[in-house]
């Protein structure tokens, strides 16, 4: 008998917030395609919502899994010590020696954390599945192979109206043929993904719904996003909301399960988890994102000021050797929330726990 469908919490829950962002973000783009039609710049409304409010924020919701609970910080203190203070020091190194390897190398830590947690959630909905090994590898294929090929066809394509941090952070080498067959290879992955579902679906009689809307969900946003259009505020849309908000909605999930109503995490997370928790939670997000955003709008960026007040410090210019501290130091956060997603992500017998493996799902 096939199992259940492996929800990881409440039905709903997975399918407004993990499961259905990258077809919402298709169907506004397709709605208001004059809004989305634009090859560069954000405008502020929008760079507040997906930036400052998603992008940003996503990041800090780690502290609730790790340095705000009590219990897994006292088990790896020393893991979650070392990983900023490497990080930065790492950092500071790259950064005295070039600016753009900084955001080049700072760039494929992100594309890599961004693939291995499609990669995750298709695990975690894999989990109770009792189907033949090949069955499993094809998902595996499929999944990186939604993921990998669009910033593949980036590379071998060339620059794009937008970017992952700054102009020209990844490397191009400009390749038709190998374009060709990538692209090749991409639909006959697809094909066979596709057959196997059919197979499953008559043979087995079952079909794993949010698996599927995984999978699906990862192949049309990373496509769309990077491949089909060619635009900044597509790019942003679906890339920040089908990550970030899925993210964010897995710490909660984890801490209404774990935290609420007890003390395991302390009573700091016993509050935020409680039944109406959720505003001091994404408030403390919104909090720590406006406060990051600032300091870099202050220091580095200087395209907001109307948002943080920055522009009344007047246009003071940070030098080489100052920023080389600074830059490091602000991506600190990002960095080790990048680091730390590989360890702290384990699903075993329907429950969240620390891994400490370096491996998701």
């Amino acid at each position: 008998m096939q199992p259940t469908q492996p929800w990881i919490g409440k039905p709903a829950t997975d399918i407004l917030f993990i499961l259905l962002p990258p077809f919402v973000c298709l169907l506004l783009i397709v709605l208001f395609p004059s809004v989305f039609s634009n090859t560069s710049g954000i405008p502020d409304a929008a760079w507040v919502v997906l930036i400052l409010l998603i992008d940003v924020a996503h990041v800090y919701s780690t502290l609730f899994r790790t340095y705000f609970d009590k219990a897994a910080f006292r088990k790896q203190r020393t893991l979650l010590l070392a990983i900023p203070l490497i990080g930065f020091g790492a950092g500071v190194l790259v950064y005295s020696v070039s600016a753009q390897l900084f955001w080049r190398l700072l760039a494929y830590v992100a594309i890599f954390h961004f693939v291995r947690q499609q990669y995750g959630f298709m695990r975690v909905y894999s989990r109770r599945e009792q189907v033949p090994v090949w069955m499993h590898r094809v998902d595996t294929i499929t999944i990186y192979t939604a993921t990998v090929y669009p910033v593949l066809y980036w590379h071998l394509r060339g620059p794009r109206h937008f970017n992952w941090f700054i102009d020209d952070d990844l490397v191009y080498f400009r390749s038709g043929n190998l374009l060709s067959i990538a692209g090749w290879l991409y639909v006959i992955i697809l094909a066979v993904w596709i057959s196997k579902e059919i197979m499953l679906a008559i043979r087995h009689r079952y079909i794993n719904l949010p698996r599927i809307l995984v999978i699906s969900g990862t192949l049309l946003s990373w496509y769309m996003g990077i491949v089909f259009f060619n635009g900044d505020m597509a790019f942003t849309l679906l890339n920040v909301v089908s990550h970030g908000i899925p993210y964010m909605a897995l710490v909660w999930m984890y801490g209404k399960k774990h935290y609420a109503g007890n003390q395991k995490g302390g009573r700091f997370l016993a509050v935020v988890f409680s039944r109406w928790g959720w505003v001091l939670f994404l408030c403390l997000l919104f909090l720590f994102a406006f406060i990051e955003e600032g300091l870099w709008d202050f220091t580095v960026w200087k395209e907001h000021r109307s948002i943080f007040a920055t522009g009344i410090s007047g246009n003071h210019v940070f030098s080489n050797e100052i920023l080389a501290f600074i830059v490091p130091l602000l991506a600190v956060p990002q960095l080790t929330h990048y680091i730390l997603d590989g360890f702290i992500w384990k699903i075993k017998q329907d429950d969240f726990r620390w891994s400490g493996t370096g491996k998701k799902g």
